[in-house]
């Protein structure tokens, strides 16, 4: 999915002229990173704030247009209001498409109800991890990590290691040694005393 957002320059800088801003329906943001200096811009609040409910606008590369020139960028830092619903300030950082990037992606559960510890003995999947820090060309970065579940038992755990990920995609946290569990099948009270009930019946009919 190809995102594209609009901003304009803001010159006018500090804390009455970012209140101003906001007061006008805009937001206050920040585009830095790369060979060039930081640029203060300014963007819409309604569009900037339907985007954000976008799970791929926190996980892919966007297009900016800052009036009219393009450029590449991640979206790194959101403030929001403590209780209204209304973005303060964004952060956004350059794109060199040389360069490897770090990035937290989400992570997409399939074939939980397929798996034998669902459909056969009952259980019920837990996530352990619903994202994922990854390095990787900004090219190569994908949307989501897909977590298939199809093969997970009852009482065993998938872990980073398990997972399959795209090309030019590496987990952080494995290159630093770091294993992590991602998802288990857990197995209910209700269903082991079922089971319980049912074997102890059984043995009394003998």
């Amino acid at each position: 999915m190809k995102i594209e957002i609009s901003a304009d320059k803001r010159t006018l800088q500090g804390k009455g002229a970012s209140r101003r801003l906001r007061g006008s329906g805009k937001v206050p943001a920040i585009i830095y990173g790369g060979e060039q200096e930081p640029q203060s811009i300014e963007m819409d609040h309604n569009d900037l704030f339907h985007k954000l409910k976008l799970e791929a606008f926190h996980a892919s590369i966007l297009s900016l247009s800052i009036e009219g020139k393009k450029e590449q960028v991640l979206l790194r830092d959101i403030q929001m209001h403590p209780f209204k619903h209304q973005v303060l300030h964004v952060d956004f950082q350059r794109v060199d498409k040389n360069q490897k990037i770090h990035m937290k992606v989400p992570l997409h559960f399939i074939n939980a109800e397929n798996s034998p510890g669902v459909k056969t003995s009952g259980g019920i999947v837990t996530h352990i991890l619903t994202e994922v820090d990854i390095s990787c060309l900004p090219d190569a970065l994908p949307e989501f990590i897909s977590v298939d579940l199809i093969e997970l038992t009852a009482g065993h755990t998938l872990h980073l290691s398990d997972l399959v990920l795209p090309n030019g995609v590496e987990i952080v946290a494995l290159t630093k040694g770091d294993n992590s569990a991602v998802a288990t099948i857990v197995i209910p009270r209700s269903v082991l005393s079922d089971e319980a009930a049912g074997e102890e019946a059984g043995a009394e009919k003998k």
